[in-house]
């Protein structure tokens, strides 16, 4: 029997599968707060600048909003906004401020860009550096998966966790910015190491029938993350206590060595026969399903084993080959690009819809939740038509913040929190509607072209907030018309739902006469995915 059968006979979802989950969520929790923590680490409050004398320079104070404490002129001169200054105090400041920053500790006690002056003409190095962490999680993705495969998911969770504490307490002791962001690149690596592997390990244990819940559990702990750090930031306002309390914790997953199981899928795909073996008799034991030596005898589906030889006859290169595969294959790279560009684009950068941060970062993590959940009910009417009414849901929202005057917070939070709901939304459809769309033959390539795009959304994310220097609702701008523009291009997709699944390119291209085509088991390897697992 094939190891599908095998889960099905000791238990798709049992009590060893529901205790391995425990073990893959729990570090879900940190891995929201490494992947939010610089709303807080990185904000930037109001600040005015000091004079060579040691005293603020007249006329400043703190009610200049973040971020708009300083523009340039065409003469190249630092203006205070919202203030009428002499032109000799204008004058003074043309080389920028020589007296150094002060900052209000109204609200945070220290930041990144409190410590090392990150505003006026070093405020790009901020956004620089959030590009830069998110880069590590692409580096990460691409090292990291091709190590899993060769060393196995349990010892790159291990290896994850491990550097990821060290190297996030590291962090809270940076000399300097450039240390700081290397640090933070190493971090986001073990990121993307920890959450593919996490959820490749739980879907390898459970049955075809748990793993599109099995995922959303895991979200659902993204989410509770995401929530708790508004909790813990409350509570800790210096950046180096916060990046501490977020990344010590992280040692207690030593414990891991001992409970947390190998995958004996992949065991098996190595060769491993007697070892994988030992673990399902384990696990059979603890589902209360005990097996006795002639119960089972593993061995290879032909059917998978004759797509694995066809698997190899293909690259990406067949993805944009023909033009119906390549029409396809762009917008869905197209999709994959957005939906990470927006999420993290609203994530990172609540401080700018004028509430409180720690309660707008509280409400943007309980939108979490419901809007994983809701894609549970819509994907079984219609795939296309749940993509393009959240896309479309989520830039609509995001381009009306725009016309809302400023004074008007609670509005444009509300309508950010429905643009945030679209978007979460959907980000966990594009991965279930992409495995269907791609056929069998290529499906794992445009499946990993896919995550490659979203990674590049989310490294160019922190940057689309520069274009604040050219309109302070550009950024804005940008997250509405680019969800717009994938919810047209999604019309343009096949409706995948109740549909039998394409297995080669001609099926894509209309060239099979086959009339009905079985859903292969290779396509259960292919369940819903976190969309924190993109990230």
């Amino acid at each position: 029997m094939n190891f599908d059968e095998v889960l099905d006979r000791i238990g798709g979802f049992g009590r060893f599968q529901k205790t391995l989950y425990v073990w893959i969520c729990l570090p879900q929790i940190f891995l929201a707060f490494h992947m939010l923590v610089s709303v807080f680490t990185g904000a930037v409050p109001p600040h005015l600048c000091r004079s060579e004398g040691g005293g603020p320079r007249l006329g400043f104070n703190f009610s200049i909003a973040p971020g708009e404490s300083c523009t340039s002129g065409q003469d190249g001169l630092l203006s205070q906004l919202n203030h009428s200054l002499p032109i000799t105090e204008h004058s003074s400041t043309s080389n920028g401020c020589m007296g150094g920053w002060e900052f209000s500790k109204e609200v945070f006690l220290s930041t990144v860009v409190t410590e090392w002056d990150l505003v006026c003409e070093n405020a790009t190095l901020n956004n620089i550096g959030s590009s830069i962490y998110m880069f590590g999680l692409l580096v990460g993705a691409v090292l990291f998966g091709a190590l899993s495969d060769k060393y196995g998911r349990r010892m790159i969770i291990l290896i994850g966790l491990a550097v990821q504490a060290i190297f996030g307490v590291g962090v809270a002791f940076a000399p300097n910015f450039y240390i700081y962001v290397l640090l933070r690149f190493v971090v986001g690596m073990t990121i993307s190491a920890v959450i593919m592997n996490a959820f490749v390990l739980g879907t390898e244990w459970t049955g075809p029938k748990n793993r599109m819940l099995a995922g959303v559990i895991t979200d659902y702990f993204f989410g509770f993350g995401y929530i708790l750090l508004a909790g813990v930031a409350y509570l800790i306002r210096d950046w180096r206590k916060l990046q501490l309390a977020i990344s010590a914790p992280g040692f207690l997953f030593l414990f891991y060595i001992w409970v947390l199981p190998k995958s004996a899928r992949w065991l098996m795909a190595n060769n491993k026969h007697e070892e994988a073996l030992d673990l399902i008799r384990k696990a059979a034991l603890i589902n209360g399903k005990p097996l006795v030596d002639d119960d089972i005898e593993l061995c290879q589906s032909p059917k998978n084993s004759e797509i694995q030889q066809e698997l190899r006859r293909y690259t990406v290169v067949d993805l944009v080959r023909t033009p119906r595969m390549r029409k396809q294959s762009l917008i869905l790279f197209y999709l994959w690009f957005v939906n990470v560009l927006v999420y993290y684009g609203l994530s990172l950068n609540i401080s700018d819809f004028g509430m409180n941060i720690y309660l707008t970062q509280m409400i943007f993590g309980l939108v979490e939740m419901p809007a994983r959940t809701i894609t549970l009910f819509t994907l079984n009417r219609s795939r296309r038509i749940s993509q393009l009414a959240f896309l479309a849901i989520g830039g609509l929202a995001c381009l009306v913040t725009i016309f809302i005057p400023d004074d008007l917070s609670i509005v444009r939070t509300v309508l950010a929190m429905v643009g945030k709901f679209g978007i979460t939304a959907s980000l966990s459809i594009v991965y279930i509607y992409s495995a269907e769309v791609f056929p069998t033959v290529i499906r794992q390539n445009g499946i990993g072209m896919g995550s490659m795009c979203a990674r590049a959304g989310g490294v160019i994310a922190p940057i689309i907030y520069l274009l604040r220097n050219i309109s302070r609702h550009a950024p804005m701008v940008v997250f509405g018309l680019c969800p717009l523009v994938g919810a047209a291009l999604t019309m343009f997709l096949p409706e995948t739902a109740h549909k039998p699944l394409p297995d080669t390119i001609e099926d894509v291209e209309h060239i099979s006469t086959t009339a009905e085509k079985s859903q292969h088991a290779l396509y259960e390897e292919c369940p819903k995915q976190s969309p924190d697992g993109i990230l």
